[in-house]
């Protein structure tokens, strides 16, 4: 296995270029699926002839299998060298993508899908554990995001055409392609957290579990609503008479705006601090949501579009180096990106089930209301780090 992973007995300096890079990668090719996942799903509606519901069941049996793998990655994360479990994932989900080649029926492509989850959720866990351990948390966090974006954006732009022309064949193989082009990037990934542990930006300080448990809660419900609102924005603007390019293009722009979101995270960093860039992230989020309550028309569609993944991408790397400064062993950064992914997992197919009772604006209502409720269990966490901060620096 040398020739893959290196020399897993060497250690790396996580805080260098190429395992900074290697690590934004692991975050690209993670969610490489989700992030396309409103191209994902109305293709599945539109060339598979699978139905709206059914379309969100099938990409939400995809996010369990994301969840299920997150949830093993914090039990056995500290028992086996990096390393191998990012070669193990990054092959799993390669042979998921294949295996769902040429699938109509309901049943199997809900298990290739959940089989294929499984290995992007452990590539996920691991690219978001080893970079919350980095000295420049915010920033590189900021990064990966960064490029996942380009990813998305440049994805969906393509997709309508990439289903036309290679059809959805086509688009699962080159999801099992980019899998594998991660195998590269193993060897300089770090073998495990003990080579790794480095002091918070403010020091290493025991918060309460009361405190650590609440901001999990507040990201698995951001991350329900992120789910919830995401799966089904491409159908949405459909179901208002957009023309199918013409929700690409929304899409597609929004994603721009979406790097724009974390780039600006990048910048700031903590000149800020974490509450400001949260708070307008979580609950200006919830209003971007509501903008697709009721008669939506094209104006209404891509400025709420456009405002949702500008503020959930600032948002995102702030949650995630809120986690990292609460522990600094990355335990509780990988049970964070266990919650989001869980979140993001149950989001589509409460969609669905809201949907089959009546319609898009209870979808979006409920959305809302969880990107409040949110904010508002976050903030103690966020108050508790600040307070310490402050004392950090008076000291």
């Amino acid at each position: 296995m040398n020739w893959l992973i290196g020399d897993k007995t060497a250690s790396i300096d996580i805080d260098s270029r190429i395992s900074i890079i290697s690590m934004v990668v692991l975050s690209v090719i993670g969610p490489c699926v989700f992030i396309l996942q409103p191209g994902y799903v109305q293709g599945l509606v539109q060339y598979l002839g699978f139905d709206e519901i059914q379309a969100g069941y099938i990409a939400s049996t995809e996010m369990f299998g994301v969840a299920a793998s997150t949830i093993v990655m914090v039990l056995i994360s500290a028992k086996f060298n990096w390393r191998m479990l990012a070669a193990f994932c990054l092959g799993l989900s390669s042979i998921g993508n294949l295996l769902s080649l040429s699938v109509t029926d309901f049943d199997t492509p809900r298990a290739t899908r959940f089989i294929t989850g499984l290995g992007s959720g452990g590539v996920i866990s691991l690219g978001f554990t080893m970079m919350g351990l980095t000295q420049k948390a915010d920033r590189n966090f900021g990064y990966a995001i960064t490029w996942v974006l380009i990813y998305g954006a440049l994805g969906l732009l393509v997709m309508p055409t990439a289903f036309e022309s290679i059809g959805m064949d086509g688009v699962l193989i080159f999801f099992a392609v980019f899998c594998l082009s991660g195998m590269y990037f193993v060897r300089f990934l770090p073998t495990g957290k003990r080579e790794n542990e480095v002091d918070s930006a403010y020091g290493t300080i025991d918060y309460t579990i009361t405190i650590k448990v609440t901001c999990l809660v507040a990201i698995f419900l951001y991350n329900i609503a992120i789910g919830i609102t995401w799966a089904y924005l491409f159908l949405l603007g459909l179901e208002a008479n957009i023309s199918e390019q013409g929700v690409a293009n929304v899409l597609t722009i929004s994603q721009f705006l979406g790097i724009a979101g974390a780039f600006i995270a990048v910048i700031l960093q903590l000149k800020i601090g974490r509450i400001i860039p949260l708070m307008v992230g979580l609950l200006g989020g919830g209003l971007s949501v509501y903008f697709l309550v009721g008669v939506v028309d094209y104006f209404y569609y891509s400025a709420g579009v456009y405002l949702f993944n500008l503020l959930w991408n600032l948002s995102m790397p702030y949650l995630l180096a809120t986690l990292a400064d609460f522990d600094r062993t990355a335990l509780i950064v990988t049970w964070g990106v266990a919650m989001q992914m869980i979140g993001t997992a149950i989001g589509p197919s409460v969609a669905a089930y809201i949907l089959s009772l009546s319609n898009y604006d209870n979808v979006y209502l409920v959305a809302t209301v969880l990107f409040i409720f949110s904010a508002l269990l976050l903030l103690p966490g966020l108050l508790a780090q600040k307070k310490v901060n402050m004392q950090a620096l008076r000291q």
